[in-house]
């Protein structure tokens, strides 16, 4: 497949915040990554509108441990506040992701070029990202490079099953759905010998409706509504 990408992503700490640990300022992560942070992952290496990208599955290469840190979270009323926040501590991870087209977005139907976008993503993968990389959050800064899904070895190699529970998956955006609606969505995931295959986005059950949205209108809309696409022309 033409439209896949295989990359190693790093770092010294992630947090893949579990929401349920965000009452009262604190963060926890959970001990896997979650699927809209791998995402995000991806569109930081290359990303366009013509394509949304899908991850297939992650393989935790070492072993999960986590760190404890006291924190200050900012408070906009004033004020000084602590926080205990969990993170990941040393992480790799190898993931394998595809991109498919946006079918939403119908003006960029003659960008669908799929050797071009491919050929673009592995030259961004090898120059370490088009964007900054994070694991989960901004202050957790993250490195990848290309790789080989399945190489090498990881400490949880014939490790066996582990299930996770009910953990969250990722957002619905309208401008990936055509509903002008922001939902969350949730699975059951379970690690095999440390690989997590990941369902995809429209078959998970599970969903929260958050607020509607309107996505933003394509570039040249935005811009013939401020008048500056004329004067470009």
């Amino acid at each position: 497949m033409r439209s896949r990408i295989d990359f190693k992503v790093t770092g010294r700490f992630a947090l893949f915040t579990d929401p349920l640990t965000k009452i009262g300022g604190e963060k926890c992560s959970y001990h896997i990554p979650t699927f809209e942070a791998l995402k995000g992952i991806a569109k930081s290496i290359y990303w366009k509108p013509t394509f949304v990208w899908v991850i297939d599955k992650v393989r935790v290469m070492r072993r999960i441990r986590t760190q404890s840190k006291s924190m200050k979270p900012l408070v906009f009323s004033g004020g000084n506040s602590l926080a205990i926040y969990t993170y990941l501590a040393d992480v790799e991870y190898q993931v394998q992701a595809h991109f498919e087209w946006n079918v939403h977005r119908e003006d960029m139907t003659a960008d669908r070029d799929e050797g071009k976008h491919w050929h673009v993503a592995k030259r961004m993968l090898e120059k370490g990202g088009r964007q900054d990389i994070f694991l989960g959050t901004r202050e957790c800064q993250g490195y990848v490079e290309p790789c080989t899904f399945g190489e090498g070895t990881s400490d949880y190699d014939g490790y066996g099953e582990l299930e996770y529970g009910l953990m969250f998956h990722g957002f619905d955006y309208p401008d990936e759905t055509g509903v002008n609606e922001l939902y969350s969505r949730f699975w059951r995931p379970v690690m095999k010998d440390g690989v997590v295959e990941f369902a995809t986005p429209q078959s998970c059950t599970v969903r929260k409706f958050v607020r509607e949205m309107i996505p933003n209108p394509p570039r040249s809309e935005g811009l013939r509504e401020e008048g500056l696409l004329d004067e470009l022309d």
